[in-house]
């Protein structure tokens, strides 16, 4: 059943769901956050499920920004969230496999990658979801680390970024990915559900060819020990 939701308090922005299949997170509110963007750049989401990180970031650029999303269901729910707040002329959604995008695309096209990838891997204890698209979402089915950072090598510009949210206790895939395919992490930021706990989400990013050197930002935490969002994140979700 496809409902349409506010995108939070943005600009009144609208995004397309289906609740059936999955919505947007958190995690896609602090992706587009974390991310440094100006007016020229050329930007590609993968993994953009229904849009809303290129919803969120159309709100910090007028650049613009392409929205790549292999389930053609979804797909179709990212077309209709561009179209409901009238940002064709900023934003293009593909219909695509990331893996793919190296052909698509020459060398270096790109400033800013963002990917809120599939956080778990798939092995013989894989708990997977019998829904399709949430399976695809959630597991590496199709689409591994390695695969993302291979094809960001070749569309990134040199010294262009490509930002990540991802689960703590996979930090050391992503970084090992990243250098691998010669992509040098810079900024890591750490998510801790309640202040006195264990993280569970990071933000990164890295540049290709980069320099090395990594700066760690100060920690996010998203509620309050009573359970409330903090202060930063009600900020957020207003608009930043």
């Amino acid at each position: 059943m496809e409902v349409i939701n506010d995108l939070l308090n943005y600009n009144n922005l609208k995004i397309v769901q289906n609740p059936d299949w999955f919505s947007f997170s958190i995690d896609s509110v602090l992706l587009a956050n974390f991310v440094n963007t100006n007016n020229k750049m050329k930007i590609i989401d993968f993994c953009t499920g229904n849009a809303p990180i290129p919803l969120f970031l159309s709100t910090k650029t007028n650049s613009k920004i392409v929205g790549v999303e292999l389930q053609e269901k979804v797909y179709q729910l990212a077309k209709k969230s561009i179209k409901i707040n009238n940002l064709e002329n900023q934003i293009e959604i593909l219909n695509n496999d990331v893996k793919n995008l190296c052909n698509l695309y020459e060398t270096d096209t790109f400033d800013l990658i963002t990917c809120n990838p599939p956080y778990f891997k798939v092995n013989g204890k894989s708990n997977i979801n019998i829904n399709k698209e949430k399976a695809l979402a959630r597991h590496e089915i199709n689409l591994t680390l390695d695969d993302i950072f291979r094809c960001s090598k070749k569309i990134l510009k040199n010294n262009g970024k490509i930002a990540m949210i991802h689960r703590t206790d996979r930090l050391i895939d992503v970084i090992m990915a990243m250098k691998s395919n010669n992509i040098e992490p810079k900024r890591i930021q750490f998510i801790y559900p309640f202040k006195h706990g264990k993280s569970n989400l990071v933000l990164i990013e890295g540049a290709k060819n980069g320099n090395a050197g990594l700066n760690v930002l100060e920690s996010i935490v998203i509620h309050n020990d009573n359970g409330d969002y903090t202060d930063y994140i009600n900020n957020l979700f207003n608009g930043g």
